[in-house]
């Protein structure tokens, strides 16, 4: 009803000034997007000369996606005749087909990423038109404005709230006659700033990429209040605190860390959002968001430190805890499985176990439950709530120490890890532990010991590696040869007390089609006391040289061939 209550107004606008764009695209896809190739949400609807509200959307990610106009910034990228052809056509085509109030795009979040996409490409979007084309396109903003101005606080808290104000504040400041809501729109995004971002920088979902998100949403509102000269104070702490908390997120790559529903992150959009933001150094201490960092030369290690996110902030999140990865220089080496949230619900479910994290396993069990499959909010329950954690110097280098109590109440037994990591980032060595620590905890692994006919309570140790690495066993099966396309070698060791062997595995990404194959390193063993202990290293080769001519990591468009897995 507010949606097309709004329609009905017919406000005359226009904008007060040119605005700047500051949205990232993809060259590659706005090039595939004007040819027909739809990727979105994980699918691929390939149909060439067709518009792309003609398109039978697969699922409702897929037609978000689409409402959200995400992909103008890709074809803003590309800017050639056809992207620009097909951005101004399809933009025409929804104000025709929902611009009357109707469809799925009237959702408040989904209207502040439309309204910010709209504002950043006007030029492309105007470019040539005639006066009726232009007329009808400041008409349906000055609408959605209306729209957003009432319901902005209908939109869930977190990032789908700070998208409908980030788009409040843009047409308030952008549109002639729109003005009164931008200081209305700043205040609230002072308070929700205060509300959900916390005193260090965090979110509570521990999701790195949407607290990038947010981020990105957070300096693009500052830098357009700055220009209208409005205050917005508690905007600016938000992001002094956040950029800190990115920074130690970070790899020594560039990219996030990938937990909890998270990615990498758009190429060029955190530096972009750091940048702006203006605020340097990373958290002291190496902790942050719940997350440890250890750093040395060319090599970054990021550990999950925390208990996962509780109640309905764990709809998204994973059994990860004690889970790490590992890049050298522009490589990454050990990582996680990642979201398989785009290829469907049983891939969502196996991303978000623990055997799908480079951490330990106990009995192939997650250190936490899922809900019920096909439950609408498919929350974390039994999770750990115990996790200790301490950062030092080692004798050589860093030191991470922590655990968790994940299978305590099944088993009786306690997960600690150690990890360290020399000074100049060359060697990374690990201690996994699996102990039964009091009298109560003895006496759950003592019944799990009988269930298993005192053969020992079985575990796994999972080092999940980035497809592009060629990972051989080698002497004799007691090592892991890693060879990285930079020409690093690392090799991979553990102790005499489980068996090594190299797995498939696989690496899910949002730009994908499909998962792409991969391998990991797998330890089993059994546990047969209250106290046992699995060492395990990681190091480079000797004759790799300290410093290596590295080119990025290249990053196209998926192909669209489905060869893709065996890149």
């Amino acid at each position: 009803m507010a949606a097309r209550r709004a329609v009905w107004a017919r406000p005359a606008t226009a904008f007060v000034s040119s605005p700047e764009p500051r949205t990232i695209g993809s060259f590659a896809r706005g090039r595939q997007l004007a040819a027909g190739n739809f990727m979105f949400a994980g699918h691929l609807v390939q149909q060439p000369g067709t518009s792309i509200w003609d398109i039978a959307a697969p699922d409702p990610a897929f037609e978000a996606e689409l409402h959200g106009f995400g992909w103008l910034d890709d074809l803003a990228a590309a800017g050639d005749a056809p992207a620009r052809r097909a951005a101004q056509d399809w933009t025409q085509d929804w104000i025709s087909r929902f611009g009357a109030g109707r469809g799925p795009g009237w959702t408040p979040d989904l209207t502040g990423r439309r309204i910010i996409r709209w504002i950043n490409h006007a030029l492309l979007l105007l470019a040539g038109q005639e006066r009726h084309v232009s007329d009808a396109f400041y008409r349906s903003l000055a609408q959605q404005t209306l729209f957003l101005g009432k319901r902005w606080h209908a939109a869930a808290p977190g990032l789908p709230r700070f998208e409908a104000l980030t788009g409040l504040i843009y047409a308030g400041i952008a549109l002639e006659g729109m003005s009164v809501y931008a200081g209305p729109a700043a205040r609230a995004l002072d308070r929700e700033c205060g509300a959900h971002i916390g005193a260090e920088g965090h979110l509570v979902t521990r999701n790195p990429e949407e607290l990038l998100d947010v981020f990105t949403l957070l300096t693009w509102a500052a830098e357009a209040l700055r220009e209208a000269e409005i205050e917005a104070p508690g905007l600016i702490a938000a992001t002094g605190r956040i950029a800190p908390t990115l920074r130690t997120l970070r790899h020594a790559d560039g990219g996030l860390a990938r937990f909890h529903g998270g990615g990498r992150g758009f190429d060029g959009r955190l530096d972009t959002a750091l940048a702006a933001s203006g605020v340097k150094g990373r958290r002291e201490g190496g902790l942050a968001m719940g997350f440890a960092r250890l750093s040395a030369g060319r090599t970054s290690v990021i550990i999950d430190a925390a208990p996962p996110p509780a109640g309905a902030a764990s709809a998204g999140a994973h059994a990860s805890t004690m889970a790490f990865e590992l890049t050298s220089g522009r490589r990454p080496v050990i990582v996680n499985c990642g979201s398989g949230a785009g290829f469907g619900a049983e891939w969502r479910r196996a991303g978000r176990a623990t055997p799908s994290h480079s951490t330990l396993v106990v009995d192939g069990a997650s250190s936490a439950r899922l809900g019920p499959p096909g439950a609408e909010a498919e929350w974390l329950t039994q999770a750990p709530r115990h996790v200790p954690v301490q950062m030092s110097h080692a004798s050589d280098g860093v030191r991470f120490e922590g655990g968790h109590d994940g299978y305590v109440a099944r088993y009786g037994l306690t997960h600690a890890r150690t990890i360290e990591m020399t000074f100049d980032g060359r060697g990374v060595a690990g201690e996994d532990m699996l102990l039964a620590l009091g009298p109560e905890d003895k006496r759950r692994f003592d019944a799990a010991m009988d269930a298993a006919r005192m053969q020992g309570v079985p575990y796994q140790i999972h080092f999940h590696l980035h497809p592009e690495v060629d990972a051989h066993l080698d002497m004799g099966g007691a090592a892991v040869s890693l060879a990285l396309r930079s020409g690093e070698i690392w090799v991979f060791r553990t102790d005499a007390r489980a068996k090594i062997t190299l797995e498939p595995s696989v690496y899910l990404e949002k730009s994908r089609i499909r998962p792409r194959a991969a391998k990991q390193i797998v330890l089993s063993g059994r546990a047969l006391e209250y106290a046992g202990r699995i060492r395990w290293s990681l190091a480079k080769a000797q004759d790799t040289p300290i410093s290596i001519r590295d080119l990025a990591p290249d990053a196209p468009y998926p192909a669209l061939d489905g060869d893709q897995d065996d890149d």
